[in-house]
């Protein structure tokens, strides 16, 4: 599969960027549909090839692939990995954008206008102020206040609405409320924020780290008749079937799939560093199939 020429222009039989994000929007009309999260061309073309409608950025994941921490990158990094998989895709990709990589609401705004110009068919604003996880004497420790007050975090998602509507494209725009992943658990303020971010113009919404099916319900009915994506971690809780059945929308799983293949990597090298043995090698991918992907 070729990537997109230099000039921008388009092959007669790929879609084109908007052709994307018109089947991104519908996607969302109604239904429920997987999301799941390459971290590099390699693993986002494979991805495409089972079928999968849509598919999403992780920033774990490309973190890693450049022997980086999450939340590293620089913007200008991710805007480039996103317009290398934007292009090499002929399915929507949702962005991964972080917090906008603003430090007030105009950052914020700049930012995602110049992510729409990547090709994007979605993009993702958390309420996090930053790195997760700060260093305190070689520990790690949660920032003493992980999240954007409501007024700050809603102002910097009206911002990313303003930013796209001004571009005229049809990129979608997900408001993250990020309370789970930074050890505030409250699924009243999460829900709070979320019906919070959906009035400031997001279409979709997202609260990653709620497994809770009850937590799932609420907030899904707190958001209708936007809709609502669920992250799946591991372990598992509820199946496809069954977040369908809550009312979900939409089911990514982050950087599971990055963290899978390098669990399988991990394994393999130990094996042979720690034991001298190839056993794990049994496990891996042909190189013929693989030549045959990537044709």
């Amino acid at each position: 599969m070729s990537l997109t020429p230099a000039d921008g222009s388009q092959s007669a039989t790929r879609p084109s960027t908007l052709d994307k994000r018109r089947a991104f929007r519908k996607l969302h009309d109604s239904g429920c549909f997987a999301i799941p999260n390459p971290w590099d061309i390699g693993s986002a073309l494979y991805l495409q090839s089972l079928g999968f409608k849509a598919l999403a950025s992780t920033s774990s994941g490309f973190a890693w692939s450049r022997g980086r921490a999450d939340n590293t990158p620089t913007r200008s990094e991710i805007l480039g990995h996103l317009a290398e998989m934007a292009a090499a895709i002929d399915v929507p990709l949702n962005a991964d954008f972080e917090n906008g990589f603003g430090a007030d609401a105009a950052g914020v705004a700049e930012s995602v206008r110049l992510a729409v110009e990547t090709g994007i068919a979605g993009l993702s604003i958390e309420d996090s102020v930053g790195p997760r996880l700060k260093r305190t004497g070689g520990a790690a420790a949660m920032p003493d206040a992980p999240l954007f007050d409501l007024d700050t975090a809603v102002e910097r998602v009206r911002a990313a609405r303003r930013a796209i509507d001004l571009t005229g494209e049809d990129v979608m725009l997900i408001g993250r409320a990020e309370c789970f992943l930074v050890a505030q658990p409250n699924i009243d303020e999460t829900v709070a924020r979320l019906v919070a971010y959906a009035n400031a113009g997001a279409d979709c919404l997202y609260a990653p780290g709620i497994q809770n099916p009850e937590h799932i319900r609420r907030v899904v009915e707190a958001v209708h008749p936007r809709p609502m994506n669920v992250l799946v971690m591991a372990p598992a809780t509820q199946s496809f079937s069954q977040l369908a059945e809550l009312g979900v929308r939409r089911v990514s799983v982050g950087g599971a799939l990055a963290r899978a293949a390098w669990g399988g990597f991990m394994q393999a090298a130990r094996e042979i560093a720690e034991q001298g043995r190839f056993d794990a090698l049994a496990n891996a991918a042909s190189g013929r199939s693989l030549n045959a992907l990537f044709e």
